[in-house]
């Protein structure tokens, strides 16, 4: 049986606030997320951050910085992290708080690849309430954005989480993930006008290829890489390893959400089984950008050997290895019978493609606005559509337009995924912890919970491969209860 992988998304939402400049952004942001103020808990611990811990087993100096981003930065004091970020926990488990200027919403941690999207969704919706918060108190309209980029050079992400044994190490979940995440792009691209640097082009598949450095480093600001080396395990480091994946696009369509999710997933699988296919790619960021920019929809990939292949092929590969050497699940086994039906209909029925795969639902409607308005690709009223379409505001979204007139699948109701997770992952002791005993907490993260108990202070682990039983936690009364509840939950795991 597959081991469970414990994943997440971590969005970074565009703010567009009525009457403010790029220079406003880090306040903007600061207070809209200050906005959200029912039922959250205001105290993350940020002692087990290590953005500068590098997978290869070294650390870096520093971080480099966008020279564009520093201008903004000249001469303003944002005070301490806690102070600027102003993270809220959410009774979900969820993260919300202030990214350097991003609104950024981090789901809850699934399993699932339908859980995940379902909180993926319902982070749209609580990033959009707060946005109807900040308005309501500064006067100011605030628009939100799913996407990547302002049209202007600057990229922000929407990165991936993924926890994996210490005991696979570096090399094998890099030549595993690498080519995964280049070939995935054809079926998880969130689509773009126009181009950014490098080469020039009319419409991409993807709006990150264009921000593509490196084949590998643990950048995220600056000289971003295909894949990021970050060490930060959101667990115990000596037995656990975050694969972060900044590499990928904010999709509005759920399936596609799911998709790009269930791709690195079966990679990582792969790699722990040692059947990945091995492909060695003579430069990922320009077979990226190359990919992204491939209006035949040949996609061809340069290999190190001097010959080429397709991002077909690496992905069929992918698929014909996971038949052949695993232990397939049932969401598994349906995710590759749905890659291949996409990758079929690309070149034969692209209407139904589009239905699921957001790069080609918004080329098509930007088709049509050329058409009807007699402009061409070139024309720079089509950044202001593409923009509109990532706009998470229902009433106003063209996503959500194009939902109603039945061309894309509409995205999974979420209920009330703002306020419950299904799975029992530590996301639920969370969110529990938040809702029902917040008063005793004083710090909380990924990786633990830390309460007052009487006279003294206790940090929990939050183990990510227990299944944390939501009924019992729940059965508790007082903090003293829920504490001894979930330390009798990791400890029988631990012994088990």
């Amino acid at each position: 049986m597959l081991r469970q992988i414990l994943a997440g998304i971590e969005t970074e939402y565009g703010l567009l606030v009525e009457g403010r400049g790029a220079e406003d952004q880090i306040e903007d942001a600061r207070d809209l997320v200050r906005s959200l103020t029912d039922g959250v808990f205001v105290g993350w611990d940020y002692r087990h951050e290590s953005p500068r811990a590098d997978l290869r087993g070294f650390r870096l100096d520093r971080l480099a910085v966008d020279p564009d981003d520093a201008k903004f930065d000249e001469g303003k004091s944002w005070g301490k992290d806690h102070e600027v970020r102003v993270d809220r926990i959410l009774p979900n488990g969820a993260r919300f708080y202030n990214d350097h200027g991003h609104p950024e919403y981090s789901t809850p941690e699934c399993w699932s690849l339908d859980e995940l999207a379902r909180h993926d969704v319902a982070g749209q919706s609580l990033v959009l309430r707060a946005g109807r918060l900040f308005s309501e108190s500064s006067g100011r309209t605030a628009k939100i954005y799913k996407n990547n980029t302002d049209f202007h050079g600057a990229s922000y992400g929407t990165h991936e989480s993924y926890l994996v044994p210490r005991s696979l190490g570096f090399t094998a979940l890099y030549n595993a993930v690498l080519p995964m995440l280049v070939s995935r792009i054809v079926l998880c691209g969130a689509g773009k006008v126009g181009s950014e640097t490098g080469k020039s082009a009319l419409y991409q598949l993807s709006q990150r290829a264009d921000f593509f450095v490196e084949p590998v480093n643990a950048e995220t600001l600056f000289r971003r890489p295909v894949f990021n080396t970050r060490d930060e395990a959101h667990a115990d480091p000596g037995k656990w390893i975050r694969l972060h994946v900044i590499s990928g696009d904010a999709n509005m369509i759920a399936a596609a959400t799911r998709r790009k999710i269930g791709l690195v997933k079966l990679a990582i699988h792969l790699a722990e089984a040692g059947t990945a296919p091995l492909w060695r790619l003579a430069d990922a960021p320009r077979t990226a950008q190359s990919i992204s920019r491939d209006e035949t929809y040949e996609f061809r990939v340069s290999l190190e050997s001097s010959s080429w292949t397709t991002a077909y092929e690496i992905l069929e590969s992918y698929f014909a290895a996971a038949e052949a050497t695993l232990d397939l699940t049932e969401e598994l086994t349906a995710l590759i019978h749905e890659c291949r039906t996409l990758l079929l209909q690309i070149n034969t029925d692209f209407d139904s493609f589009a239905r699921q795969v957001d790069w080609a639902a918004k080329r098509q409607i930007l088709a049509q606005i050329i058409e009807a308005d007699n402009l061409d690709w070139r024309d720079p009223s089509l950044q202001a559509y593409d923009l509109e379409y990532h706009n998470v505001d229902p009433d106003e979204g063209l996503h959500d337009a194009l939902v109603e007139m039945g061309l894309v699948d509409a995205n999974p109701a979420f209920g009330d995924a703002l306020l419950r997770v299904a799975e029992p992952t530590r996301a639920v002791a969370r969110g529990l912890a938040v809702e029902r005993f917040r008063a005793d907490l004083v710090t909380a993260c990924w990786r633990s919970l830390t309460f007052r108990l009487g006279d003294t202070i206790r940090e929990f682990e939050l183990p990510p491969d227990v299944v944390y039983d939501a009924g019992k936690l729940a059965q508790a009364h007082d903090v003293g209860t829920f504490t001894r509840t979930l330390e009798e939950m990791t400890c029988q795991t631990e012994t088990d």
